[in-house]
């Protein structure tokens, strides 16, 4: 065992001290536990609130998801709910309930989670919930059949009302390709429909076990008899049966190439424009996240102002960066009225070109440096914040440094620290990866300009041909 300590919390009383503040945040005094058969437990006593926070996590997630059944994770981790231990899903549900407490399970690319927060009266319940659902699984396969035909309903039905959350779903798909990071975390509807049942349990016993669990909880406990309390509960785990696959970094494209979804009488379309960008360990994050705060993070951005607020051709757009442990995807993602698409899509690539060519003067610089350092402290408040956060680093493979240097890192960046990192991330125009969902009749022609146009239909049970 081992233990860290380092300062405590500060709370912003105005917009002025968000910089002081944020230089303060560091990560506070924990106990990490790491037992014989793989499993870690960190531990931090936060005794201000009679509440307890717990974020597990298990390496793996959608990339472990075999060729041709995208989704098995996901639907694994929504069984975690459905029943364990002597409880099924009705009574694992009532129990939760009648403490007022949460539990939930979901997959994310590389990591399956189990979140949940009690009042610390329940502590010993918690971990029994816990060592049940990991366990001791009911994985009951009525319960599973009713799940997974409700997912591809589920998506079928999204195709059908707004797009937007399943845009960057068909984006990363086609950007990646059949590499792990264009799996679709919540599967599609062919892959769906091609899990059985037995699947799910070979899921269980290949993917999950002691070497690859992660138990982060935070809260009114006492540390030492909550690690004798795990310890009991973990020591004799198995392994998993499989070994995890090394992720291999992605390709960037050269050139350019052209999705268009095609989906007869939309009176709108939903685009996505990006590239491969940056892994969780870029080195420069903190100047990358005050470029991407300015250019399309917040709702004074750079996007928001030229193509909304100045234009009037959407109600939203963003820019996002996906990170996971290799590079993920950068994008510009919004929608607009079909006969505005070309015209939206002109304007984003106009202002991407603008942000390698002038980038941000100094006053813009400190506005998103003050953004950042005002939204940073309080995401590190509550015991489940914190439990989430230990967690993640752990799974991460980063250390106490990520948080605790990162408010001096906003405060220092530089202007030219900033463009050098915009040079370095952000894709020149020529080389761009285009996904538009919309009437393919009425958009053929235009989006052809972008690059070779590739076809499918919305009703394909894919998010990539």
């Amino acid at each position: 065992m081992r233990s860290m300590l380092s300062g405590v919390f500060a709370c912003i009383a105005c917009f002025g001290s968000a910089l002081a503040n944020a230089q303060g945040v560091t990560l506070p005094e924990y106990h990490y536990v790491e037992l014989d058969n793989g499993t870690v437990f960190i531990l931090h006593e936060k005794r201000d609130v009679p509440l307890i926070g717990l974020q597990a996590l298990i390496s793996g997630g959608a990339i472990t998801d075999p060729q041709g059944k995208a989704g098995l994770s996901s639907l694994f981790a929504s069984m975690l709910e459905k029943g364990a231990g002597e409880r099924d899903a009705a009574s694992f549900a009532e129990t939760v309930a009648g403490v007022g407490g949460s539990l939930s399970a979901s997959a994310g690319l590389e990591t399956l989670s189990i979140s949940g927060e009690f009042l610390a009266r329940d502590a010993d319940l918690v971990i029994e919930l816990l060592v049940d659902m990991l366990r001791a699984p009911a994985l009951d396969r009525d319960e599973f059949s009713k799940l997974r035909d409700r997912q591809i309903d589920l998506l079928a039905a999204a195709k059908d009302s707004d797009l937007r959350p399943l845009t960057s779903v068909y984006g990363n798909a086609y950007l990646f390709g059949d590499h792990p990071y264009g799996t679709p975390v919540g599967g599609n509807e062919a892959s769906l429909a091609a899990i059985s049942h037995r699947d799910l349990l070979a899921y269980y016993d290949d993917f999950i076990g002691a070497d690859r669990l992660i138990i982060s909880l935070a809260g009114d406990f006492d540390a030492a008899e909550m690690i004798n309390k795990l310890t009991e509960a973990f020591v004799d785990w198995r392994p998993a049966a499989k070994a995890l696959t090394e992720i291999e970094a992605p390709i960037p494209d050269v050139g350019r190439r052209v999705l268009l979804v095609d989906k007869p009488g939309a009176t709108q379309s939903y685009f996505w424009i990006g590239s491969v960008g940056v892994s969780l360990h870029y080195p420069q994050r903190a100047e990358l996240n005050i470029a991407n705060t300015l250019f399309g993070g917040r709702f004074t951005s750079l996007l928001v102002d030229e193509m909304r607020s100045k234009a009037g051709l959407t109600y939203g757009v963003r820019s996002s960066l996906l990170r996971p442990s290799q590079p993920g995807s950068f994008a510009i993602v919004s929608y607009t009225k079909t006969d505005t698409t070309t015209v939206a899509i002109d304007l984003a690539i106009e202002l991407l070109a603008r942000l390698h060519e002038q980038g941000f003067d100094d006053e813009l610089i400190a506005s998103g440096k003050n953004y950042i350092l005002g939204q940073f402290p309080p995401r590190l408040e509550t015991a489940e914040q914190l439990a989430n956060q230990f967690a993640a680093l752990q799974a991460a493979g980063l250390d106490e440094s990520f948080i605790n240097d990162y408010g001096a890192a906003v405060a220092g960046a530089s202007g030219e620290d900033i463009r050098a990192v915009i040079a370095d991330v952000y894709p020149q125009v020529d080389n761009l990866v285009f996904v538009i969902i919309g009437d393919a009749e009425q958009l053929r022609d235009a989006v052809s300009k972008y690059g070779p146009v590739t076809e499918m239909s919305i009703a394909d049970p894919r998010f990539r041909p």
